[in-house]
């Protein structure tokens, strides 16, 4: 029996060589993964019962995995060139031949690519499966309270228990989703380690706006081009589909824009939209093709007119203008606030990256402690580059966890 006990003991891991991953996400799993093929003892710690809860809910489900069309502005925060070298450490093309070597074929769809299965579980799962063939610890349900470095060694304190390691690595991700987990207590660990953080607002969302009527055109469903004003000055505008609901509007452009608008919001500015129902044509254009369709179809009522143009529900909201046309092609919306944390792809804001090296992803206030995701003050712009992000900061973090203490 006590040549058991010591075998077991021999057995079980160097704290002096071990890295812990706070949090189980894209992120966390991917640190994980490239820590233990640098040789490094790994043990995640999951708040969750599952990893990669939130991978599978994205992309509505089918997991967008990231973008061929890589382009500097996709990427926000107080100093977006710090994704740079991370990105030259390990690219999009790394990154794919990372998910193929474990299993996962991609699709396209103008640029943007998806996991051929059309299941974004299937993403989590094949990661999960990586991590355990490296023997990677995965400690479910575990809700992390404290970090703090003690004896030369790396403590992370749960509810049930302390891990002992020579290198962290935070992943714990931000406040954005409904997924449960999704609480924001990564920037309170980072806070008590002293490092700052820029305040985490919810981006990649829809806008709420004062009511105009809204009632009346929820669900509709159209193209357009919308522009962002803040304090009255044209910011930004975006082209797609719209999505208009009965808080206000929605749909990817409108996404694309929600991250400037909520924290210009937050600064107490006057935020406010404009959209133009018909970005193929001058707004003169379009009275002249009316004008001649009232001449050829003078039976036709006011409705009717623009009946084949714009969806019925839209129709009636714009004829509640003093000027429909000049509505259609410059409809105002005044902003109110945003559908909120929950209905959030991501966070902007997060910890200062200007506290953070951005070759290797170290704090620069404490050795071995380590930051990746959407932990750090990065967001990405709606088209799987928030997973790109993800994928090389956490595959860059666990590069360098590990190699601190090999």
């Amino acid at each position: 029996m006590q040549e058991q006990a010591k075998k077991k003991k021999k057995q079980a891991p160097d704290p002096r060589h071990s890295v812990i991953v706070v949090g189980g996400g894209a992120a966390g799993l991917m640190a994980a993964v490239q820590a233990a093929q640098q040789g490094a003892s790994v043990t995640i710690l999951e708040h969750n019962e599952k990893t990669g809860r939130k991978i599978c809910v994205t992309g509505n489900g089918r997991c967008n995995l990231t973008n061929l069309n890589q382009y500097k502005e996709a990427y926000r925060g107080e100093e977006p060139e710090f994704v740079s070298e991370i990105f030259r450490q390990f690219s999009v093309k790394d990154t794919l031949d990372f998910f193929e070597q474990i299993g996962i074929l991609t699709v396209e769809k103008k640029g943007w690519l998806y996991p051929r299965s059309g299941q974004a579980k299937s993403v989590s799962e094949l990661l999960e499966l990586k991590a355990r063939s490296l023997k990677v610890k995965i400690k479910t349900r575990e809700h992390v309270k404290k970090v703090f470095q003690k004896d030369g060694l790396w403590h992370v304190q749960t509810e049930g228990w302390t891990y002992q390691g020579a290198a962290v690595i935070l992943a714990n991700g931000s406040k954005a989703s409904a997924v449960p987990g999704s609480d924001g207590s990564g920037y309170v660990i980072a806070e008590t380690l002293g490092h700052q953080v820029i305040p985490p607002l919810p981006a990649l969302l829809g806008l709420k706006c004062r009511d105009k009527g809204f009632s009346s055109w929820s669900g509709v469903r159209t193209e357009g081009r919308i522009t962002l004003l803040i304090d009255g000055v044209a910011q930004k505008e975006e082209e797609g589909e719209l999505q208009l609901t009965e808080y206000g509007i929605s749909g990817i452009p409108v996404f694309q824009l929600s991250r400037y608008a909520v924290r210009a919001f937050s600064q107490k500015k006057k935020v406010g939209l404009k959209i133009n129902f018909f970005p193929e044509y001058t707004e003169e254009t379009l009275r002249t093709l009316i004008a001649n369709r009232r001449k050829f179809c003078p039976y036709q009522t006011e409705t009717e007119l623009l009946t084949g143009l714009l969806p019925d529900k839209l129709i009636k909201v714009l004829l509640k203008q003093k000027d429909p046309l000049g509505a259609a092609c410059d409809f105002e919306l005044e902003v109110t606030g945003s559908t909120g944390f929950e209905q959030a792809q991501v966070c902007s804001g997060g910890v200062d990256t200007r506290e953070v090296d951005p070759v290797t992803l170290e704090s620069r206030l404490h050795k071995r402690l380590f930051f990746a995701g959407e932990l750090l003050d990065i967001d990405g712009a709606c088209g799987g580059y928030n997973l790109q992000w993800a994928w090389s900061s956490g595959a860059v973090a666990g590069i360098y966890g590990a190699k601190e203490i090999i």
